[in-house]
C-alpha cells in the first residue's frame, strides 16, 4: 500500500502545479480564476477533464469565422432611415436617453429605429397563436434562431408549419443549439431540408465533444419573417414553455412581437450568425432585397417604438451586452425593476444595483421560486439573501417558473432579450436584447410586473432565518462556483 500512497502524493502535486499554470496562463476574471482552481484542486483528474470540456475558451477556428462575418445589410439599413436622428422624443422617454444610445451603437453596429410596433407576450400559447399566423403568411423568407428547438409536440407542430412553407416555395433557414434541442437531428429536420429548407447547428455546437468545448451557447432566441415582422426574448421553442410540464407547472416568460425596422436589425444579426455556421462556402447569404425590404423611416406612425438591438458573446473582448446594461440602469432615478431566472451577477452588476439603490432608486428584481438547474438555484437564493440585506426588494414568484428576461427603468426603458442576470449570459452564451425607448411599453411592463409581484412573496430577513444549515452550506458552496455555472 506504500507504493498507492505515495502515486496519490505525486498525482496531488503534480495536479497542483498543473492547476495552478491551466488557471493562471488565460486572461480571466479573478472570480472565474479562482473557481476554477479550487474545481481544480478539490477535484483531481476529475476537474481537468471538467475544464478539458467547459473552461477553455472558444476555439481558433471558431472565433476566426465569427469576427471574419461582415455586417452585409447593416450599412444599407442605416442608409434606409437617413432622416433618424440618434436622439429620441422627450415627449416618449427620457431627455437623457441618448446617453445609452450613444454607447449601445459605440461600435455602429446597434442603430436606433424608431418605425416599429409592439407587442408584448407572456404566454406561451399567445405567442406561439400569433407567430404560426405570422408564418402562414409570410411571402418571401422565414429565418428561425432558437437555443431550444425540441422534438415535442410544440416542435413538431412548429416543424409543420415551416414544412407547409417550404412546399408553397419560401425560403426557409433554421439555426439550433443541439446542446439545448433534445430530439432535434438531421432525421428530424429532414421532411423541411427535403424541401429545399436550411438547417444548420451554430458554429460553437457543432463537433462539442471532438473540439472538447461546450460550454458555448447559442442563447438566442428570433423569428424573422420578410424582413419585417420578428419575435425575440425567453420563450423557445418546446412543451414546457407552453406548462405542459409537470415539473414546472405554468411557465412565466416575456416575448416580444415587433414590426417595423428593428426586424431588419434582428434579421442583420441572423445572417451573421448563419454565414459563420455553415459548412460550404454557396450557404452563405449574400445581401438580399428580399431580406432588407426597404421600410420607410420618413413617416412614423401613431404609437411607433424607437428600439435598439444589441448582441453580445465570448467573441468580443469586453462584456458588451452586460455594460450596455448597466449604463442603461445607472440612469434609473426612481426606480428599476429586474425579472431573471438566474440571480448569478458579477461584482461590477451587484455595483451597479448597490449603487441605484443607496440613490433613493426603487430596486427590485424577481426570482422564481423553484430550481430548473439545482447549483444555479442556490447560487441564486445565496445572491438573493445578500441582497436583500442591502435593501434591494427580491421578489420570489410562486405560480410557476419564472423565465422571463426584462428590465425596466423609470418610466422611459424596457429591454426584453435572452440575457439573464449571470455570469453565463454576461460571458459565455451568445445572447441578444431588444431597448425599447417608450413610456408606453414601459408603462405595460410595469404593469405586468406589479401583477407578477401580486403571485410573489417578498423575501424577508425570517425566511433566511429559517433555512437549515444544510441549505445554507449548498448555497454557499454553489456560489463559490457561481462564475463557472
Amino acid at each position: 500500500m506504500a507504493w498507492l500512497h505515495s502515486l496519490w502524493k505525486i498525482i496531488l502535486f503534480v495536479n497542483t502545479i498543473l492547476a495552478l499554470y491551466v488557471v493562471f496562463h488565460r486572461k480571466r476574471s479573478v472570480a472565474t480564476t479562482w473557481a476554477w482552481l479550487i474545481v481544480l484542486l478539490i477535484f483531481p483528474v476529475v476537474g481537468f477533464i471538467l475544464y478539458g470540456f467547459l473552461g477553455r475558451g472558444l476555439s481558433q477556428e471558431n472565433l476566426f469565422a465569427i469576427n471574419r462575418q461582415n455586417h452585409i445589410g447593416l450599412r444599407k439599413v442605416q442608409r434606409m432611415m437617413p432622416k433618424v436622428r440618434r436622439n429620441v422624443n422627450e415627449l416618449d422617454t427620457s431627455d437623457q436617453a441618448h446617453i445609452l444610445i450613444d454607447y449601445i451603437d459605440s461600435q455602429r453596429d446597434a442603430p436606433l429605429s424608431k418605425n416599429n410596433q409592439i407587442q408584448l407576450f407572456t404566454d406561451g400559447n399567445a405567442k406561439f397563436k400569433a407567430l404560426f399566423k405570422d408564418i402562414d403568411a409570410a411571402k418571401e423568407t422565414i429565418n428561425v434562431e432558437y437555443y431550444s428547438f425540441m422534438n415535442d409536440k410544440i416542435g413538431n407542430e412548429f416543424l409543420d408549419h415551416l414544412i407547409a412553407k417550404a412546399k408553397e416555395g419560401i425560403k426557409i433557414r433554421l439555426i439550433y443549439d443541439p446542446w439545448g434541442s433534445p430530439g432535434a437531428s438531421k432525421t428530424w429536420f429532414k421532411p423541411l431540408t427535403d424541401l429545399g429548407g436550411e438547417v444548420l447547428p451554430f458554429i460553437t455546437s457543432r463537433n462539442m465533444i471532438r473540439k472538447y468545448r461546450m460550454n458555448y451557447h447559442l442563447h438566442r432566441k428570433e423569428v424573422i419573417i420578410d424582413g419585417r415582422i420578428s419575435y425575440t426574448g425567453g420563450f423557445n421553442v418546446g412543451d414546457q414553455y407552453l406548462g405542459r410540464n409537470k415539473k414546472f407547472g405554468n411557465w412565466r416568460d416575456t416575448h416580444v412581437r415587433i414590426v417595423g425596422s428593428a426586424s431588419l436589425l434582428l434579421q442583420e444579426r441572423f445572417v451573421m450568425d448563419w454565414n459563420a455556421s455553415v459548412v460550404k462556402p454557396e450557404q452563405e447569404i449574400v445581401f438580399d432585397e428580399r431580406l432588407f425590404p426597404r421600410l420607410s423611416e420618413t413617416k412614423l406612425p401613431q404609437n411607433s417604438v424607437a428600439t435598439q438591438i444589441v448582441s453580445d458573446g465570448p467573441d468580443k473582448d469586453e462584456p458588451y451586452l452586460r455594460n450596455g446594461m448597466m449604463r442603461l440602469m445607472l440612469l434609473a432615478r426612481k426606480t428599476l425593476w429586474i425579472q431573471t431566472p438566474y440571480l448569478v451577477p458579477d461584482d461590477p452588476m451587484i455595483a451597479t444595483w448597490l449603487i441605484a439603490a443607496r440613490s433613493g432608486v426603487d430596486v427590485r428584481i424577481m426570482i422564481p421560486c423553484m430550481p430548473d438547474h439545482p447549483f444555479i438555484y442556490r447560487a441564486t437564493q445565496w445572491y438573493a439573501k445578500q441582497l436583500m440585506s442591502e435593501g434591494i426588494k427580491i421578489y420570489i414568484y410562486q405560480n410557476g417558473f419564472l423565465h422571463a428576461k426584462t428590465i425596466m427603468v423609470d418610466d422611459n426603458y424596457a429591454v426584453v432579450g435572452s440575457m439573464n442576470q449571470d455570469y453565463r449570459s454576461y460571458t459565455l452564451n451568445f445572447e441578444a436584447n431588444a431597448i425599447f425607448y417608450n413610456k408606453g411599453v414601459t408603462r405595460k411592463m410595469k404593469e405586468i410586473f406589479l401583477d407578477d409581484c401580486q403571485e410573489s412573496i417578498m423575501m424577508t430577513p425570517q425566511m433566511v432565518n429559517e433555512m437549515s444549515r444544510y441549505l445554507r452550506f449548498k448555497q454557499s458552496f454553489s456560489r463559490l462556483l457561481s462564475p463557472i455555472l
